[in-house]
């Protein structure tokens, strides 16, 4: 068990085979969730989509309640430990998991054939459904467009990833900061959004 938990390929690997085991045995013993039809289809999506939004957002809380408010409290001498090392590797999984949420999302509201109707909140239509999922969905947009072209060029001078002077890497961090609580607040009713559509309407 220890080489599986000690090595996070391994760990993800374990995890997917423990998922294909579950599946199994519940088609198994009820007979039914056969991953073969478009319903199976649209729920894997929507797996993804959850799977791909639990990394963007957790990493985005994780930036905002636990590193930039604890950043004051670190030695000067262990700052570059967070700058350096882990810093990058988060943006890294944060930027590509607000891709993968919304790649995953658009494809989503596709196979479910409201695509157009989310877009236009509802507005073509009038299903509360699509209008809670539609105001979702461009919060989820604006979160998305924030990550890749606010927040992660200037995160990149603000941690030396591209060479900026000082005084650019301090605007760059603050810039990248507030974008950061942006999507923090906007998460919120965000999150909110998409599940509302699915439980209320």
């Amino acid at each position: 068990m220890a080489a599986i938990l000690s090595n996070l390929r391994n760990t993800v690997i374990a995890g997917i085979v423990l998922t294909i085991i579950m599946i199994i045995i519940v088609v198994g013993w009820h007979g039914e969730g056969m991953p073969t039809d478009h319903t199976w289809g649209l729920f894997f999506m929507r797996w993804l989509h959850v799977l791909s939004g639990v990394m963007w957002i957790g990493i985005l809380w994780y930036f905002n309640f636990i590193q930039i408010p604890n950043m004051p409290n670190i030695p000067d001498d262990q700052k570059p430990a967070i700058s350096k090392v882990i810093a990058p590797a988060a943006l890294f999984w944060f930027r590509w998991g607000a891709m993968g949420t919304i790649v995953t999302g658009l494809i989503l509201a596709w196979m479910n054939g409201y695509l157009v109707s989310a877009i236009t909140i509802g507005i073509i239509d009038g299903v509360p459904k699509h209008t809670a999922i539609g105001i979702g969905m461009w919060l989820g947009t604006i979160m998305w467009f924030n990550v890749w072209f606010i927040i992660w060029p200037n995160q990149k001078r603000a941690l030396g990833i591209v060479d900026a002077d000082a005084d650019s890497k301090a605007k760059s961090a603050r810039t990248a900061m507030l974008f950061s609580r942006t999507n923090t607040l906007l998460s919120i009713p965000m999150l909110y959004a998409m599940v509302s559509a699915q439980n209320i309407y």
